[in-house]
């Protein structure tokens, strides 16, 4: 191998692990700023009806780009809020596998953000997900934890 070529494979294997590196979220990403307000109280103090084990595979299908609903698209299919469109909002859509970003915060704050979305932010409500595939969505949320 030539020297200049062995110059343009190290060149090119350099970039490629800065551009892995830059693919990890920063550990600034977790956790996040929150942006959302307080969800009303008559949701806020609402609890998930379905008990923990229920089966969350519905809402994996909707989170993935089902229903006409995709949030994999802005919250990446890990959860991780690296979706393909992620980079054009400010502020970025929320990384659930960070334990802060779902751990701690009410069901019926979560319930109600994707319900109703988030004002100030690029989050859309979901009117037509029905009560059932919102709460499944809940629990599919914590599921993303890592």
């Amino acid at each position: 191998m030539s020297p200049r070529i062995a110059c343009l494979a190290l060149a090119s294997a350099l970039a490629l692990a800065a551009g892995a590196a830059r693919a990890q979220p920063p550990t600034s990403d977790c956790p996040q700023p929150r942006f959302t307000g307080k969800a009303p109280d008559e949701y806020l103090a609402r609890t998930n009806p379905l008990p923990a084990g229920t089966d969350v595979a519905e809402a994996e299908r909707i989170f993935r780009g089902g229903r006409g609903v995709s949030c994999a698209t802005c919250h990446g299919v890990k959860g991780d809020g690296r979706g393909e469109m992620a980079s054009m909002f400010d502020p970025r859509p929320r990384n659930f596998q960070c334990a802060q970003t779902v751990t701690g915060i009410p069901d019926g704050q979560l319930f109600w953000i994707i319900r109703f979305g988030s004002p100030g932010t690029s989050m859309p409500p979901h009117p037509n997900l029905t009560d059932d595939q919102v709460w499944k969505m809940v629990l599919y949320l914590h599921r993303l934890v890592r």
